[in-house]
């Protein structure tokens, strides 16, 4: 009778699976959303840009690496919610340093083209 394999023995190899498919996510993502901070620009290193919830209400799960986890659609669904913004802005933002242009909020509304 063949011996079961156990997660122990395994483990590693799904570890770096899993961060493979997180980071592969996340450059789909930062793709899809443009590439590059919409405030200021930056697009030198992905793993510096995150994404923005423009209405905290609507967020069903967050996008840092944990929530790269799902599926690319809900992925996606999500990120739609979102803006591309480079670490240094989305903190000013929270901290009220930065504003946003006012035309991010009448593309959160569906009036111009989806971002």
């Amino acid at each position: 009778m063949p011996e079961k394999r156990r997660y122990a023995d395994r483990a590693e190899s799904i570890k770096r699976a899993v961060a493979k498919r997180r980071k592969r996510i996340k450059e789909l993502v930062i793709e899809y959303k443009g590439g590059k901070c919409i405030i200021c620009g930056y697009s030198k290193c992905p793993a510096v840009l995150e994404l923005h919830h423009l209405d905290e209400a609507t967020k069903k799960f967050g996008l840092g690496m944990n929530g790269l986890t799902r599926s690319w659609e809900r992925t996606r669904q999500e990120a739609d919610k979102c803006i591309l913004v480079c670490a240094n802005c989305h903190r000013e933002i929270h901290a009220g340093i930065v504003q946003l242009p006012r035309e991010i909020g009448v593309e959160k509304r569906g009036e111009l083209r989806e971002a």
